[in-house]
């Protein structure tokens, strides 16, 4: 099921040779564990995927699809998987990610005002970096951790059913050629 699943929203490689935008990249892209849709490729990517959706800058996707670039996993799956963090749950995941590091920390949470400003970046974001990238970082191995389990679990028992079908309806044809 997950290999099917996952085969409906994969990439053609012959596409992309044709993207002009892509053609300086053409020596790295050609990799067939960059754009399979295997186990081995999909699972880890899905967690990078994860991971660097919690981290707390810009550019998730761009990111996750350079460093499966980097580790020779599933482009496609790692920079989708980042939207597992969505907009609208970014502020409350941040707050707790925030929250969480104040306590490894030890440091007294301090109510802050978000002003979109230069000044503000200066000041308040200086005072919360630290807690808010630690809570971020521990959050995101602990989710990224959970869900290369549940994929690669789900996975397998996938593979298993598959397998245990194949033998039954093998069984069943043996038993009608006798």
């Amino acid at each position: 099921m997950p290999r099917r699943f996952f085969r409906k929203f994969a990439i053609k490689r012959d596409k992309l040779r044709t993207q002009w935008y892509l053609s300086p990249f053409d020596h790295l892209l050609h990799d067939p564990k960059l754009w399979g849709i295997r186990r081995r490729t999909v699972v880890p990517a899905f967690s990078l995927g994860i991971f660097v959706a919690c981290l707390p800058f810009p550019g998730h996707m761009v990111t996750a699809a350079l460093l499966a670039l980097m580790l020779r996993i599933n482009i496609p799956v790692a920079a989708v998987s980042t939207w597992v963090i969505n907009p609208f749950i970014v502020g409350p995941f941040y707050y707790l990610a925030y929250e969480l590091g104040s306590i490894l920390l030890r440091r007294t949470s301090r109510p802050f005002e978000f002003e979109l400003s230069f000044a503000w970046l200066i000041d308040g974001f200086v005072s919360v970096w630290q807690p808010l990238l630690l809570g971020c970082v521990l959050i995101g191995a602990i989710l990224s951790l959970v869900g290369f389990i549940a994929l690669d679990l789900l996975w397998r028992a996938s593979i298993g059913d598959y397998l245990k079908r194949r033998r039954a309806r093998k069984a069943s044809q043996d038993a009608n050629k006798d």
